[in-house]
């Protein structure tokens, strides 16, 4: 298995190594940043206390106003994500639409879940696993990631603005990732869906917790891989091997969670715990070496520790090659499953 997770990975010859880059110019729309000046500070410490000060007021940080221009053009919602960045094309947000057909059963409650793709996932993955939604009576709106598929900055072939070396707009992609999502809901809602769940794979796991954490409107949860701390997954995770060789010696692990910390899920697992009418369901892939198996561990003793109400499974497969057969079939039988019984 970790054979075939090695081959799988290293298939993809298109990953660039990136120089370091603190990035500080992208913390200065946060609202953490407002009032506190980077004078006097190094980069490390300027970014380590722009996260604890946000981690004090997460709400704020990912706090937003909410988009007034949803367009459903096809098949496709569209809407201008409320983080403003550099990237026209990343600016505005594509949601491949997957409706359930209600008209058979016109009294059954409408329910829908947003599905979050996994780091570097084309515009069509994800796409089999919304239509099993929608037969099964759940619509399904898959949103893009930042920086990926239509939203990839034409000098881009890899969603490298996403995850890389560049540690402050890392954050700043996942604080527009995590907006993006909540902005989702209150286009769901408009349309009258009283339950919402959402389904994150990898990344889109990481971006489902923390929207999850920061939004009681999203009722039943899928954390499709998930591990601990952001930075702790960058530097010992396989795939990136590549943002871990730029990272080596500019600065130390330390200083790169301290610098990841609001970005990542185990600083809010307390307060989502908090949420006893929330389900969840975290899976996880006992051979991962992307999601290394001692993090999704961890994750799973936590959760049973503070008591979520959660299940948990555990495929016999890696990270990637939970996209193959048969364990696709499996991971999608939970996923639905889940959702199904619980929306």
């Amino acid at each position: 298995m970790y054979d075939w997770e090695n081959r799988l990975c290293s298939a993809a010859t298109d990953r660039v190594v990136r120089p370091f880059d603190w990035g500080l110019e992208w913390t200065s729309s946060w609202p953490c940043a407002t009032g506190f000046p980077r004078n006097g500070h190094t980069p490390a410490e300027y970014l380590r206390s722009l996260n604890e000060r946000a981690l004090a007021a997460s709400d704020d940080f990912f706090a937003y106003t909410p988009p007034t221009d949803f367009r459903l053009e096809g098949d496709f919602l569209r809407f201008t994500s409320a983080v403003d960045t550099p990237y026209p094309e990343n600016n505005l947000v594509h949601g491949h639409w997957f409706p359930a057909d209600f008209t058979k059963k016109p009294n059954r409650r409408k329910v829908a879940t947003i599905v979050l793709p996994h780091w570097n996932a084309s515009a069509g993955q994800h796409a089999g696993l919304c239509v099993g939604m929608a037969k099964f009576g759940i619509s399904a709106l898959r949103l893009s990631a930042p920086y990926h598929d239509y939203r990839m900055p034409a000098e881009l072939k890899r969603a490298d603005y996403a995850v890389s070396a560049n540690v402050a707009r890392t954050v700043d992609a996942t604080r527009q990732g995590v907006i993006d999502t909540r902005s989702a809901v209150d286009w769901l809602i408009s349309q009258g869906y009283e339950r919402i769940g959402i389904c994150g794979t990898s990344l889109g796991s990481c971006y489902a917790f923390l929207a999850s954490t920061h939004d009681p409107r999203i009722n039943v949860n899928v954390f499709n891989h998930c591990s601990t701390y952001f930075a702790d997954v960058v530097w010992e995770g396989l795939s990136s091997a590549h943002i871990r060789e730029s990272l080596v010696g500019a600065l130390s692990l330390d200083e790169l969670r301290a610098a990841w910390k609001v970005i990542s899920p185990p600083y809010y697992i307390d307060r989502f715990a908090k949420f006893k009418d929330k389900r969840s369901l975290f899976i996880v892939a006992r051979y991962d070496t992307t999601f290394p198996w001692h993090f999704s561990e961890e994750v799973l003793k936590k959760a049973a520790e503070l008591k979520i109400n959660h299940r948990s499974v555990v495929l016999p497969c890696g990270h990637y090659t939970t996209g193959k057969t048969p364990f696709k079939f499996m991971d999608g039988y939970h996923i639905i499953n889940f959702l199904k019984r619980n929306l």
